[in-house]
């Protein structure tokens, strides 16, 4: 049973809309997934109050068309540290240009 038990862990909550408040609290996880193309040179980069949130973990799974050069999804997922309202803004951009092609802002509430 101890082995079925550690089997069900539960995935984060996945967010792709910054219009969707994300909830969450203290010690508990979420995960921010957006379309992404790096073999552009874009990319989604992540700005957050890290005294409030961790970054646990952030990837990017190809699309599974098995074609070069296919986009696919980048993916954040934050631990909340303590109770507080806080936004985590990501920009979509080549790494050696100012400018940016989108911005998205998520507000996050951590109980």
């Amino acid at each position: 049973m101890a082995g079925l038990a550690a089997g069900c862990v539960s995935q984060p909550s996945e967010y792709t809309n910054p219009s969707q408040g994300i909830e969450i609290g203290v010690g508990e996880q979420f995960m921010i997934a957006l379309e992404s193309n790096p073999t552009t040179g874009y990319e989604w980069e992540a700005d957050f109050d890290e005294s409030l949130l961790k970054l646990a973990q952030s990837d990017f799974t190809p699309a599974r068309t098995g074609l070069t050069g296919a986009g696919g999804e980048q993916r954040f997922t934050f631990e909340g540290l303590k109770a507080s309202k806080t936004e985590v803004t990501l920009t979509y951009k080549r790494q050696w240009e100012q400018d940016f092609a989108e911005r998205r802002t998520f507000v996050v509430s951590i109980k």
